[in-house]
């Protein structure tokens, strides 16, 4: 004897899932969560700051080794220093030169040659000129020669002697004027010349060797040898 086969109930057999229709007033059941992204681009920064870091460390060590290497064959290949020849450092000052006796000297714009010394002397001049010395005279005679563009002043007071204890003596202005008037203060024009004469009160037995002649009372000076 054969059954019907049992009504579709609560209990009975169910189709599948997927076959499954919502039943009135429930909603379709909700799809399983999707898996979560890691963002990307903080790892993007990462990098690129890296490499940023990087070139920059890069250049800096570049500049470094390139500055050094230059300052290696720069010193390498500078040549040793050489003196000029006629510039040593201890040359003497022109100053101190004293040029041989009779020779013609320079300062400034004027030209100095001595022609004469004269034995020491008791005075000079004569009559209501005479001057008499304390010691004795010593007299120079001088040419002089503007060899500057332009009038020059000579002054006698500017000239000075020296003797062989390096004792410095100055010109007696009243005693040169005794012999000649015109030469104590003079205003030279280019080209020309004058001679006058210097006359030093020194000490009796002092024996000069040296007159130290100037342009003006700055100037550097040159000397001449008297003997």
């Amino acid at each position: 004897m054969s059954f019907p086969p049992p009504p579709p109930g609560p209990n009975g057999p169910q189709p599948p899932y997927y076959s499954q229709q919502p039943q009135p007033g429930y909603p379709y059941p909700p799809h399983p969560p999707q898996p979560r992204k890691t963002p990307v681009w903080p790892w993007i920064l990462i990098g690129g700051f890296v490499l940023l870091c990087g070139g920059c460390f890069g250049i800096v060590g570049l500049a470094s080794s390139g500055s050094g290497g230059g300052n290696n064959s720069s010193t390498a290949s500078a040549p040793p220093a050489i003196a000029a020849p006629g510039r040593e450092s201890n040359a003497p000052d022109p100053r101190d030169v004293i040029a041989p006796a009779g020779s013609p000297v320079r300062d400034g714009k004027f030209e100095f040659q001595v022609t004469r010394v004269d034995p020491p002397v008791a005075k000079v001049g004569t009559g209501m000129f005479e001057q008499k010395a304390r010691s004795e005279f010593v007299v120079i005679h001088i040419d002089i020669t503007n060899v500057g563009d332009e009038p020059r002043s000579y002054f006698d007071s500017n000239q000075t002697l020296i003797d062989d204890q390096g004792r410095e003596f100055a010109n007696n202005s009243s005693a040169a004027r005794a012999l000649d008037s015109d030469t104590v203060e003079y205003d030279l024009n280019p080209g020309l010349e004058i001679s006058v004469a210097l006359v030093f009160d020194v000490p009796v037995g002092t024996i000069p060797t040296t007159l130290q002649l100037h342009d003006s009372l700055f100037s550097g000076g040159a000397k001449v040898a008297l003997r």
